[in-house]
């Protein structure tokens, strides 16, 4: 028997991968914790230290995301989505923190003529063809 199923929608990923350097002593630390069974290993700490940070500074980001009316969380932009704002003369002022795709079936030339600007404080994902129409778009 033969494995036929397929994803007909592609998975987007929950997380984005970043590199962090410490200094040895930092890291030092940071493994003894993980020896003693305080976190799992270095990347639990490190998203949990992240979240803490995040969680004392709760008021300042929200007060920021308000102030620059960005989208919070998921946004994905379908090809009728930006068809629909190209035919009606109204470009796409993008401004999402989180993550911002846009359809795999987006042409560069309807990025270019539907955004009209594009800000992402997290992760964009869009093809390379779509990313280089809007490179001068996108902060």
């Amino acid at each position: 028997m033969t494995d036929t199923a397929r994803d007909l929608r592609p998975k987007v990923p929950d997380s984005e991968k970043i590199t962090v350097n410490l200094g040895f002593v930092d890291l030092g630390r940071v493994d003894l914790m993980v020896r003693d069974g305080f976190y799992a290993n270095r990347a639990d700490f490190i998203r949990t230290a992240v979240r803490n940070q995040l969680d004392r500074q709760e008021e300042a980001v929200r007060q920021s995301v308000a102030r620059r009316q960005l989208r919070l969380g998921l946004s994905h932009f379908s090809r009728a989505d930006l068809e629909a704002a190209r035919d009606a003369g109204s470009p796409l002022h993008i401004q999402v923190l989180g993550l911002a795709t846009i359809a795999a079936d987006v042409t560069p030339e309807l990025a270019r003529a539907a955004i009209a600007s594009v800000e992402v404080l997290g992760a964009f994902q869009a093809s390379a063809a779509v990313k280089a129409a809007l490179a001068d778009r996108t902060t």
